[in-house]
Parts: structure tokens; C-alpha cells; sequence
């Protein structure tokens, strides 16, 4: 390389050949992905593609490119939604997450109760308090 543009010519064809690169990569991925086409038909796109690449190219995009964005959108909602339910599943199982039900809330504090930590009055309070759908602090007394 002896000049300047001779680098600047070199970084745009390296550009333009990346790019060229990642579409057909992105076609080939949609090809496969497409559930309307059938085997045969996917088989000719992908030979087109070996060896006629850049025309192949070109016409799947002109002739294809809503539907690969369509597919693009579906896939990437399904990606979302299953990220959100593992994120909600995880969330529920771990300790602590789930708030405790009218009945469990009572029953522990009648083992605080029956334990001796709570008096007679806390444990009615907190019961009051479950029963009401409020969640009460208790104060223990020392």
C-alpha cells in the first residue's frame, strides 16, 4: 500500500465485503427459518447462493425481504417473552418472594404464640391483620 487512499480504498472494500457477509448470513439464517417454504425450494435458494451469490442475494432480498423481517420481529418477541417468563420463574421460586397467605401468616403467629415470643393481644392483632388483608409488623415485646 503506497498512499493514502490506497488504505482508505482497502478499509471500504474490507467494509463493504463485512457487510456483504452479514447479510448473506442473515439470508442464509431466514432461508432455514422460513416455516412457508419447503425443503426442495430452501435446497435451490442455498445452491443459488453457493453459486450465484451476489445476484442470488440481491433477488432474495427484493423478493423476500418483508417476510425476513416479519420472521425477524416474530423471533425476537418469542426471545423476549421467553426471557420474561424465566425472569418471572426464577423470581417466584426464590426465598422469600411469595408473600405469605391469611393461613400461614396465622399460623405463624400462633407458633409465636404458643412459643411464648407474642402476647395474646400481639397474636389477635396479627391475626386481625392477616385476616384483613393488611400486612402487620408485629412489635415484640422484650
Amino acid at each position: 500500500m503506497e498512499s493514502f487512499w490506497d488504505v482508505l480504498w482497502f478499509i471500504f472494500i474490507s467494509y463493504l465485503f463485512i457487510a456483504y457477509l452479514m447479510v448473506l448470513f442473515h439470508v442464509i439464517v431466514d432461508i432455514f427459518r422460513d416455516d412457508s417454504t419447503g425443503g426442495f425450494v430452501k435446497a435451490l435458494w442455498t445452491l443459488a447462493l453457493i453459486f450465484i451469490p451476489f445476484l442470488t442475494l440481491l433477488i432474495y432480498v427484493i423478493a423476500k425481504g418483508r417476510g425476513m423481517a416479519e420472521r425477524s420481529m416474530q423471533q425476537a418477541k418469542a426471545a423476549r417473552a421467553s426471557q420474561e417468563a424465566y425472569i418471572r420463574d426464577v423470581a417466584a421460586s426464590s426465598p422469600g418472594a411469595r408473600s405469605a397467605t391469611p393461613v400461614e401468616q396465622v399460623a405463624q403467629a400462633k407458633s409465636l404464640l404458643d412459643s411464648g415470643a407474642i402476647t395474646a393481644a400481639e397474636f389477635e392483632s396479627m391475626k386481625a391483620a392477616a385476616l384483613g388483608g393488611t400486612r402487620a409488623t408485629p412489635v415484640l415485646s422484650s
